[in-house]
């Protein structure tokens, strides 16, 4: 070691040291060890980082892939629990007139298009199908026996029953919903609807990723890779092996495995591909009773991504200690090193600057999308709510005329008494004109009654949801619909009011529903001499029904059909809203708008209500 001493005029120097080999020697040790520690702390952290956001998208991949089967699936398992309620039918199983069950089949054959639905068949309870949406078809169900079916003994026995299996003519794989239809005996048969699920793997196979559904024994049911359908997610037991193929609804499947090894955690290997790739297997189970959704996203970005930044953790580390050894050496490129250095942290500040301006415009275009996302929705129930006015406003037109001639007749009255009474005042008799006066007032509170039911009824709803008495509402719609039962001398009888009774709703609404079956009943018999219409109130121990029955000619079986279709309508001047928007308004209250007719015996309206609490 040598040492130069300073000139008064300098400032001191640090002494300058030589580097021996073996200090250098030393140094690379130390350099290569930290640095091989901090390339796979590294790539490890990086690693587990990537995972963590593959397997977040992979999450939300799978609720999308979910989200879609469970639509299908929703919308499909209604149409067996409406049909086994459906009158048609019950009649048809009930009598197996010929005649009854082709119009049956015509029947189904429209809602299955209407559904797309694979195909709506009724098994008769002997086991042999009495009608089916495919009844034209070459492949037509009629009169197969499916009694061997497990779902078809299942649906008998317990009333409702769910099979995924082969079909045994069309050999496409699909879920039977089966549904008991009850007789006034003792069960008639049972309603099986097919749902196939192309559409559901076409729209996961267009997203990219495998996706499989698999049952409780393990085995592929779903699947946007057809060659794994009925294929097993683990090998199963000898014993499976034999129950799955003695059951025989799988037709000649081997159960295979699936191409899946080396299961790791979440991740495993994929076999079936030319070079083994991992993927990550994300579970989302319960799906649907007893299914779970399997989804395989490539794990190979992770590794990527992991392998980039060891790349660059031992690129930076080699330059950081060749920086380091250039300071350790030449002392004198100090401040070229640091300049180096804040250029380094500058050109790192600036990425990460980039970057945050990035997430920053990515955050407030996902913020101007949700904000537009929900003026679009609330645009939408604003446009909801002024067609139920617009309804009511159409209403409060057509019972203004009838109203006028209500208001017509007490001020007439009141003129009368008005001119009578100053007549008795003039000739000294107040005792006789405070009786006109007293009937004045009680026709100003008709009056007032009347102006009171149409403001209530023109105002728009405000969306609550309260209790509301049974008998306000009936008195407000019978009020507004009183000129027109008496213009076409129509009877309405009111039976079944307990006072007191309240059911879940607002009453400006429930008063629009009602004017509107009362209005359509009044029409309904006007051109009958004795003309009746009833509203009828009955309550269960949760519900309140109110039926609206008239003694018309009643409703044709295809307007009964398409009754709450929107724009149809029998009124030359109707625009075909009324009935579905009472429709919807009992709807969205809790409660359900139906209709029933016989031909010339008048048609029956059923409003049924949610039950308020006492």
């Amino acid at each position: 070691m040598t040492q130069v001493d300073p000139t008064p005029d300098e400032t001191p120097a640090t002494p300058v040291r030589t580097i021996s080999r073996p200090h250098l020697a030393l140094f690379a040790l130390v350099a290569a060890v930290i640095g091989a520690l901090l390339v796979l702390s590294v790539g490890v952290l990086t690693r587990d980082r990537a995972m963590t956001t593959l397997r977040s998208r992979a999450a939300a991949s799978a609720a999308l892939h979910a989200a879609v089967l469970r639509s299908e699936l929703d919308k499909q398992r209604a149409l067996p629990l409406v049909l086994a309620d459906d009158a048609d039918l019950e009649a048809a199983l009930a009598t197996r007139d010929p005649r009854r069950l082709e119009a049956l089949s015509r029947k189904l054959e429209v809602l299955g298009a209407q559904t797309r639905a694979a195909v709506i068949y009724v098994v008769a309870a002997d086991g042999y199908t009495a009608a089916a949406s495919n009844w034209r078809q070459p492949t037509s169900f009629l009169g197969s026996n499916y009694g061997f079916r497990p779902y078809f003994a299942e649906a008998l026995r317990s009333g409702y029953a769910e099979q995924f299996a082969l079909g045994t003519v069309s050999r496409k794989p699909g879920l039977y919903l089966a549904r008991r239809v009850e007789g006034a005996n003792g069960p008639l048969g049972v309603v099986v609807v097919k749902l196939e699920f192309d559409a559901v793997e076409a729209a996961w196979r267009a997203i990219g990723e495998p996706a499989f559904v698999v049952d409780r024994q393990g085995l592929v049911l779903i699947t946007s890779e057809p060659q794994w359908r009925f294929h097993a997610r683990e090998p199963l037991s000898q014993e499976a092996l034999r129950n799955l193929r003695a059951q025989g609804q799988y037709g000649e499947a081997t159960f295979s495995p699936m191409p899946l090894r080396d299961r790791r955690g979440d991740a495993v290997s994929r076999t079936d591909l030319a070079l083994a790739e991992r993927q990550i297997e994300t579970l989302l189970p319960d799906v649907a009773p007893g299914w779970t959704l399997h989804l395989l996203s490539p794990a190979a970005p992770a590794e990527q991504t992991a392998a980039a930044a060891r790349w660059i953790t031992a690129l930076v580390w080699a330059l950081l200690s060749a920086a380091f050894l250039w300071l350790w050496v030449r002392r004198r490129r100090v401040q070229l090193v640091a300049a180096r250095e804040r250029a380094a942290r500058q050109e790192l500040e600036r990425r990460v600057e980039v970057r945050t301006q990035e997430l920053t415009l990515a955050n407030t275009a996902l913020s101007h999308e949700a904000d537009e996302r929900q003026r679009t929705e609330t645009r939408l129930r604003s446009l909801q709510a002024d067609l139920v006015q617009a309804n009511k406003l159409a209403s409060l037109g057509q019972i203004a005329a009838g109203v006028a001639h209500e208001i017509n007749q007490p001020v007439a009255a009141i003129r009368a008494n008005a001119d009578n009474g100053l007549l008795l005042i003039a000739r000294g008799r107040p005792e006789a004109a405070g009786e006109n006066l007293t009937a004045i007032a009680a026709m100003t509170e008709r009056i007032g009654r009347i102006t009171d039911e149409l403001r209530a009824f023109s105002r728009k709803a405000d969306g609550r949801v309260e209790p509301t008495l049974v008998t306000e509402v009936i008195d407000g719609s019978v009020l507004l619909t009183a000129s027109r039962s008496r213009r076409q001398e129509a009877r309405l009888v009111r039976r079944g009011e307990t006072p007191g009774l309240a059911v879940l709703g607002e009453r400006v609404r429930l008063e629009q529903v009602l004017v509107n079956l009362l209005q359509n009943a009044f029409e309904a018999v006007e051109d009958r001499p004795d003309g009746l219409v009833t509203l009828t109130v009955s309550q269960t121990d949760e519900a309140v029904r109110i039926d609206v029955a008239d003694n018309g000619p009643g409703l044709a079986p295809e307007v009964e059909r398409a009754l709450f279709t929107p724009f149809l309508t029998t009124k030359p001047r109707g625009l075909g809203l009324g009935l579905v928007i009472a429709h919807d308004i009992a709807a969205g209250f809790g409660g359900e708008l139906a209709a029933a007719s016989a031909p010339g015996a008048g048609a029956t309206f059923t409003l049924t209500l949610r039950k308020a609490a006492p």
